[in-house]
Parts: C-alpha cells; sequence; structure tokens
C-alpha cells in the first residue's frame, strides 16, 4: 500500500515510528508560526505538525481544505494537555517532513462536514463531495454492517442465497413496470423486476426450501422520502411452514442488527395484531405502537343523541389526548389538519373537573356524557375528539390525528424501537376506478381457506381474510409477505376472481403455473426493505441518505443526469421510435 496507516489508527503504541498516511485535508491552523492541519480518511482523523520538510513545501505551494496529500513523518505523543480525547487518535500527532502525492481540490460548492445542511440537489449533483462527510458516511457504514449481519444470521439458518434475473418477464400487477427493449428480439422487452417473487416461488418448487436475497427491485411509481425507483429489499422464501416458522427467522436476524448495529436488546416474539384491530384501535394498517391513544368507536352510544351530525354519520369514532390543556386555537389547528384529512370537521369535549365541555354539549343528556366518559375515562385537561363519517373515512382521520396528537404532546418516545406484526388483511380491495376486485397483496397469496369457501361462493369477496401480513416499526411497513398458494387450481380460481381470464392468466404467469404441476411444496415468504430499516436505525428522515448514489424525487440522478436522451443509431438498433 501507499500508505503505512490509516488516519484512524495511529495511537501511543505508534510513538517513534515513521508512518506514510494519505488523506483529505480537513483544516490547516497556524498557531504563531507552528502549523498544523488535520489530515482525514473514513477511518478517522489524525493531527499533523509542519516539520521542517513540510514548511518548505507549504512554502511553494497553495494546501487547501479538501486537497488529497501523502504525507510521512515520525510519531510523537501530543504535549501534555494539548491531548483530544474525543478521537482515537487523539493522544498523538505527526511530525511530518515529506509530501509524497498531492492531488489538489477545486473550490468546493458546499462545506464537506455541513454537507446536510446544503440544499439536497446540491449535494446529490457532487454526492463523491457529499460522501466525504464523516456523518453521511455512517449510513453507507450501517448498511454494510446490517448486510453481514444478514448473511451471517440467515447462514446459521440453512438458507442459501440465491441470485435471480434483473432482465425478466413483464408481470404487471401494481406499480409499473420498467421496460427494456430487446436488440436481439424487434418490439419484444424484457422488464426490470417489482420483486424476485415468482423465481423465489420457483426455488421453493426446485427443492431450495430456505431462499435469500439482497435483492434490487424497481417500480416505476411517484416518490416521496421513504421511496425510490431502485431500492433493495432482503427477499426470503422458506418451504414447509406455517407464520410462525418465518416470524421467528426474521425476529431473530432483527434482534442481531438492533444489538450489533444500536447496542439495543430487542424483546421477542413481537406483538401481534389482525388488520381489523389495527384499523380499529389505531386507524391505520402500519399503528405506531410506541404510544397509546386508541381510538374508541362511540356510535352505539351517541346513535341516538340529538347532535344531528353524529345521529346521521354511519360510524362516530373518537380518541383522548391527555394533558392536552386545550386552547381554541390548538382545537381550530387541530381541526384544519383533520379537514385536510378528509374530515368535515372535529368535534369535541374538554375535559373538566365539572364534566365534559363544548358548544355540542347541549345536544346531549347527561347518561350520554356519563357513558362517553366511561368509555374514556378521561383526567381534567385531557381532550376528546371525534370524527363522524363513513367507517373507512373516520378511521383515516382518527388514525392521522392520532398521530398529530402525539408529536403536539410529545407522546412519542425517542430512541424506542416498536416492531409489530399485522395479520389477516383483507384478500381482495375493489378497485373504484377500475370497478373490480382486485389483490389486497398479489396474486399468489393464500386467502384463509375456511373465508374462501364460505365468502366466495356469497360473493362477499371483501369479507375474504389472506394469509398476509406486514411488519411494522415505528409506524412504518418495513416488511411484507404472505404464505402463498402452492395449489394450481386455487391460484387459477384467484386468477379468474380478479378477473383474468385463462389466456392472459397463462402469458403472464404460465411458466408459474406450469411449475406448480410438479409437486410444488407449501411455501411462504417475506421481503424487508433495508433502505428504510437503515433509515429508521439511524433516525434519518430520507432512505436517500442511506443509498449512496440515489434519486431525486424526480427520479433523475443530479449527478450523471440519467435519465437522458440517447441518439438515433441506439434507437434504431433497438427498433424503437420516439412519438
Amino acid at each position: 500500500m501507499l500508505r503505512t496507516h490509516t488516519c484512524g489508527e495511529l495511537n501511543e503504541t505508534h510513538i517513534g515510528q515513521t508512518v506514510r498516511l494519505f488523506g483529505w485535508v480537513d483544516t490547516t491552523r497556524d498557531h504563531g508560526g507552528v502549523t498544523f492541519l488535520d489530515l482525514r480518511d473514513r477511518y478517522g482523523k489524525t493531527q499533523v505538525v509542519a516539520g521542517e520538510g513540510l514548511r518548505q513545501w507549504l512554502g511553494a505551494h497553495a494546501l487547501k481544505t479538501e486537497d488529497c496529500l501523502c504525507l510521512e513523518g515520525r510519531v510523537q505523543a501530543r504535549p501534555k494537555g494539548t491531548e483530544n480525547k474525543r478521537i482515537a487518535t487523539g493522544a498523538i500527532e505527526v511530525v511530518a517532513e515529506g509530501v509524497h502525492d498531492h492531488s489538489p481540490c477545486a473550490a468546493t460548492p458546499f462545506e464537506i462536514t455541513k454537507s446536510r445542511e446544503t440544499n439536497e440537489d446540491l449535494r446529490m449533483t457532487y454526492r463523491y463531495l457529499d460522501l466525504r462527510n464523516p456523518e453521511v458516511q455512517k449510513g453507507l457504514f450501517a448498511r454494510h454492517r446490517v448486510y453481514q449481519i444478514i448473511r451471517s444470521s440467515l447462514d446459521k439458518h440453512g438458507f442459501i442465497e440465491v441470485e435471480t434475473p434483473i432482465l425478466t418477464k413483464s408481470t404487471p400487477e401494481g406499480a409499473r413496470d420498467y421496460l427494456v427493449p430487446s436488440r436481439v428480439n424487434p418490439g419484444e422487452f424484457y422488464a426490470l423486476p417489482q420483486s424476485p417473487q415468482l423465481f423465489k416461488q420457483i426455488l421453493m418448487v426446485s427443492g431450495f426450501d430456505r431462499y435469500f436475497q439482497i435483492a434490487k427491485c424497481f417500480r416505476d411509481e411517484d416518490l416521496r422520502a421513504d421511496r425510490q425507483p431502485e431500492f433493495t429489499q432482503l427477499d426470503m422464501e422458506m418451504s414447509f411452514l406455517e407464520e410462525d416458522d418465518l416470524f421467528a427467522v426474521v425476529e431473530g436476524v432483527l434482534k442481531n442488527i438492533l444489538r450489533e448495529v444500536r447496542g439495543i436488546e430487542l424483546v421477542t416474539p413481537f406483538p401481534r395484531l389482525t388488520y381489523q384491530e389495527a384499523m380499529a384501535k389505531y386507524g391505520s394498517d402500519k399503528p405506531d405502537l410506541r404510544f397509546g391513544l386508541p381510538i374508541e368507536d362511540v356510535t352505539p352510544i351517541v346513535g341516538g343523541c340529538e347532535f344531528k351530525v353524529f345521529r346521521e354519520a354511519k360510524a362516530v369514532l373518537g380518541l383522548c389526548i391527555p394533558g392536552a390543556q386545550a386552547s381554541r386555537k390548538d382545537i381550530d389547528t387541530l381541526t384544519e389538519y383533520a379537514k385536510e384529512q378528509g374530515a368535515g370537521g372535529l368535534a369535541y369535549f374538554k375535559v373538566e373537573a365539572a364534566g365534559l365541555e363544548s358548544p355540542i354539549a347541549k345536544f346531549f343528556k347527561p347518561e350520554e356524557l356519563e357513558r362517553i366518559k366511561a368509555v374514556f375515562k378521561p383526567s381534567a385537561g385531557d381532550l376528546i375528539v371525534f370524527a363522524a363519517d363513513e367507517l373507512a373515512k373516520a378511521r383515516k382521520v382518527m388514525g392521522a390525528v392520532r398521530l398529530y396528537a402525539a408529536r403536539w404532546k410529545q407522546l412519542v418516545p425517542k430512541d424506542t424501537f416498536h416492531f409489530s406484526w399485522v395479520m389477516d388483511f383483507p384478500l381482495f380491495q375493489y378497485d373504484e376506478e377500475e370497478k373490480r376486485w382486485v389483490s389486497e397483496h398479489h396474486p399468489f397469496t393464500s386467502p384463509i381457506l375456511e373465508d374462501w369457501r364460505k365468502y366466495r361462493a356469497t360473493g362477499e369477496l371483501g369479507k375474504i381474510r389472506s394469509r398476509a401480513y406486514d411488519l411494522v416499526l415505528n409506524g412504518n411497513e418495513v416488511a411484507s409477505g404472505s404464505i402463498r398458494i402452492h395449489n394450481r387450481e386455487l391460484q387459477k380460481e384467484i386468477f379468474t376472481t380478479i378477473g383474468l381470464d385463462e389466456a392472459e392468466a397463462a402469458s403472464r404467469f404460465g411458466f408459474l403455473l406450469k411449475a406448480f404441476e410438479y409437486g410444488p411444496p407449501p411455501h411462504g415468504g417475506v421481503a424487508l426493505g433495508i433502505d428504510r430499516i437503515v433509515m429508521l436505525l439511524l433516525g434519518l428522515d430520507s432512505i436517500r441518505e442511506v443509498i449512496a448514489f440515489p434519486k431525486n424525487q424526480k427520479a433523475v440522478c443530479p449527478m450523471t443526469s440519467a435519465p437522458s436522451p440517447v441518439n438515433e443509431k441506439q434507437l434504431r438498433d433497438l427498433h424503437v421510435r420516439l412519438r
């Protein structure tokens, strides 16, 4: 190596040694004719004192921060009282005499160590500079560590890592595919995989009963802080299992990750709740369970009251915000927020020592008010708020209000990681735009067979539960999976139910149906969003912080300017014409 040590390696055991360091100039300081500089690489920083040879070199050269420099010198102890206990090399310094290489840096568009305070598009344009920031590097170091823990943990459980194709067949279901035209097969296209779903099921048919892959996936969808057009997931599939078996493996991997990356010991097994419980109690299928604030259904209590809004609503849901001490302005702000979520308004009761106070209190009989108090068990200073609407709308509004209230009253504990499984999702949802039933997750999800037999015959498809499950961390979905269908006839029935005739099902998924003729085992799996998990572990707000070269919210890479036009010859070779 051109260097003998890294910039984070030297300590008192190296005193007296001659070393050669390579790194970037972090800072320079002139203290009364004595020049100091800090040399930085990804391992840390070393303080350098300019000896005679370096002082002569500095007299003839302009040295700037972020120049790349190779220095040679002798390690010595720092003078007593000048040690820096905050860094690993803080007990020593290097007296540098010679410069062996100097690669100058142009004026940087932002200060490296403050890059996270810079406009994000500018950061992404100069991502190679942004990534020099030690704080930004932490995201990639954590990600690397997570990969190693995943591989080590799953290897011990007998899993085999198998790579699946990136150029594959378009099987549109869900988000739009990214398409790749084929030069050698004019007019035909590959698709970039939205997930390795079908291949991992094929691997189960092949007898690889425990598969995993750290897989790159692609979806052409609108972006936000926790979405990218290309993302990475831990993809897993197992044969001969039930939900408990898969949950135990996933929880073990996450337990190892939290222990080694954050020093936190998770308690397993994780709590479980059904989709219906999550929606009823928290207004969300990805509930944040770091705090309480359950939603209560008071429809039976207020259905006969004189307040017209409540009396005529299909559902009246409420929650009690403890210690709100709400002013008129607080209530108005909360009401406006509820309206942004689709509510017509927000009714409320302020809890006083004398009872419940509100402009609508006059519409309720004393016994009705007492029954409301019995449900919420409030204390003086609390605020009880209500949404009245269709059930689904009221749940959505109250779920959002619950999160708002938790932030407002600072009810969310810091540095807490709460995982929970949400199970028994609906198998189908009705697509109002297409006027047909579609799969809630994907069409390979097994129904709960009792529901399938009971409700399919009556056409009550919305009542059929599936064997699908999501893993939720602090109100964020971080994994999704299911027990799969492994019966060919049942799979064909599902396709028929969502409107795929035999020809279309064969065109899209014929290879899977063909494989299912050859003794498929019972199997199931899950995919964990690695970008999102690492983001949450580090307390960041965007997955772009933990991806080396992310796209912005317009799906553009500011550094490379991708996507970009291609020339006419490339289009001709691909038999593609723009219109």
